[in-house]
């Protein structure tokens, strides 16, 4: 009797599991699902758990791409920081990348990931450039060395006064 019990509760929780994705893809079929890649409003902070549980692991905190899990697997990741390394990628082309995998890269799970929520991983992920550009304009611009001023900034020591002629 209790074998029949489990197992019959078995087949309800496989039912019920099974039918998330069914719903999932009605949503998507009936028009709901969002086209663009624009990310939602408060996709911030979950891009930012996303990125941290899935992401930061290869691509490191800050985007880098330098982590020992990285040197170990001998993968060559992009550093996020140069807004040259996303330059020539659409947002799209980051969203496939992340949804579908690349190379060693494991796709994102749909149950795992939302498409609205990899929309937000995207920005978040564009943001590690536009930090990088920020950060050298906020700080002051190094100070022009004055001529003839000694390599700490101070001036120099005026020479004496040469006496008047004739005096």
């Amino acid at each position: 009797m209790l074998k029949s019990f489990l197992l019959f509760m078995a087949v309800v929780l496989l039912v019920f599991a099974g039918s998330a994705p069914v719903s999932q893809a009605q949503e998507t079929s009936s028009g709901k699902a969002a086209k663009s890649t624009t990310p939602a409003p408060d996709a911030h902070a979950k891009a930012k758990k996303l990125y941290d549980l899935d992401c930061a692991l290869c691509h490191g905190a800050t985007g880098d791409g330098k982590t020992d899990v990285a040197k170990d697997m001998q993968l060559t990741m992009l550093d996020w920081t140069d807004p040259k390394a996303l330059g020539g990628m659409s947002d799209q082309a980051i969203f496939d990348a992340i949804r579908k995998g690349k190379g060693k890269m494991p796709p994102e799970d749909d149950a795992r990931a939302k498409n609205d929520e990899i929309k937000g991983l995207v920005a978040y992920i564009r943001k590690f450039a536009r930090e990088q550009t920020a950060s050298p304009a906020a700080q002051p611009p190094a100070a022009t060395p004055v001529p003839g001023a000694a390599p700490d900034g101070t001036p120099a020591p005026e020479p004496p006064a040469k006496p008047a002629p004739g005096k």
